[in-house]
């Protein structure tokens, strides 16, 4: 992925730094023109939180020339009150029975003096309209835009580290409320809808995920809310998050035990993995690797010889997206600079039994770590 770019630490979350940036970058990469449609790329760069459907929108960023958004007429004004239409982008506004894509094409062409070979489109970008500019540059090969966007976007400005951390504390509030929502006799359905009404309580716009793993349903981690009801006793997951109204996100894991004293061994084995999420968040400083950050929890729960039962890589990175680079992950040699944000979440998964996560999103700071979240990472004893 190549060393990251450190971009302005202070003003506004959206600047015209931005495009210039990707500009740069895409150019160094040998890439002729980035396409971005509706999504986190566009966002970060625009500030336009576009809506995704069959018809085209997208911000078109030649290596030579300059950057321009192709929009549906119909669309044009929303383009204009939102922060993109501040950032004086040229606008190439097509009606219904335009060819968007051939529009895009002879924009690029004429700033380019010569037809891009080289067109690096976002990773989540609707496979109809990737294809849609390939036919319309004969020729030409599509490849990723993560190299050269996620240059940019890994490293958080102080503005978007604000940003994150007031999700983080809109999120530990719902933590705080758990008592009110995890009862015993109570669905993980019910327990979730609760839970979600709550994240928009606290500061949140949307809801990404409630994660409501009980007893056995905790040794899955993507679990889905089920009607299982919650007996005393029972280890639960809480993993939950949301998107403010700036579009970043809130991700954290607490482990609860309900109504009653769990199973005699599960102090021990939670232990273990307290320890492993203590010296994965400690590893975090400049210059150390995401694939050190993984090993710190990793070698922590292997060497007690739980190893087995951690089944998923340490972390990933947060900002728009819920999952964004950084990956925290074995073989990830990407070393860290300051202003990475990402989560560190090592757990531990005993299938029919129970399972334990524990999740901060933690920022590298120029001596270190900051924390994202607070409250207890014990395992909370709730009434029931």
């Amino acid at each position: 992925m190549g060393t990251a770019s450190v971009p302005p630490k202070t003003g506004p979350l959206v600047t015209p730094e931005r495009v210039r940036a990707a500009r740069s970058l895409a150019a160094e990469a040998g890439t002729d023109l980035l396409v971005l449609t509706p999504g986190s790329d566009l966002r970060y760069l625009t500030g336009y939180d576009a809506h995704a459907m069959e018809r085209l929108t997208a911000l078109a960023v030649p290596s030579a020339g300059e950057p321009f958004l192709v929009v549906p007429r119909l669309e044009a004004p929303m383009v204009d009150v939102s922060p993109a239409g501040a950032l004086g982008l040229e606008m190439l506004a097509w009606d219904e029975t335009d060819d968007p894509f051939a529009l895009l094409a002879g924009a690029a062409t004429a700033r380019l003096g010569a037809a891009p070979t080289r067109v690096a489109v976002g990773a989540r970008t609707w496979a109809e309209h990737a294809l849609g500019v390939q036919r319309a540059l004969p020729g030409s090969t599509l490849e990723l835009a993560g190299p050269v966007l996620d240059r940019l976007r890994m490293v958080k400005s102080a503005a978007e580290i604000e940003e994150l951390a007031l999700a983080g504390a809109a999120i530990d509030r719902v933590h705080a409320r758990m008592a009110e929502f995890l009862t015993v006799g109570r669905t993980e359905a019910a327990i979730g809808a609760d839970i979600a009404a709550a994240i928009l309580e606290e500061g949140h716009v949307g809801v990404d995920f409630t994660i409501v793993g009980s007893g056995p349903n905790g040794a899955s981690p993507h679990h889905e809310l089920s009607d299982r009801v919650v007996q005393a006793g029972d280890v639960v997951v809480i993993d939950i998050g949301g998107e403010t109204a700036t579009g970043y996100r809130s991700d954290c894991t607490r482990t609860y035990v309900v109504g009653g004293d769990a199973e005699p061994d599960v102090a021990e084995w939670y232990a273990v993995l307290h320890a492993a999420q203590q010296a994965s968040v400690a590893a975090v400083r400049p210059g150390v690797t995401a694939a050190q950050v993984d090993a710190a929890a990793r070698d922590v729960i292997a060497g007690a010889g739980w190893g087995e039962h951690f089944i998923h890589r340490t972390g990933h990175g947060i900002g728009l997206d819920s999952h964004e680079a950084p990956y925290i992950v074995a073989g990830n040699d990407l070393p860290l600079v300051p202003g990475m944000a990402f989560s560190v979440e090592p757990g531990i998964y005993l299938p029919g039994r129970c399972g334990a996560r524990i999740e901060d999103i933690v920022v590298c700071t120029e001596d270190g770590v900051r924390s994202l979240n607070g409250g207890p990472r014990e395992l909370v004893e709730l009434p029931g």
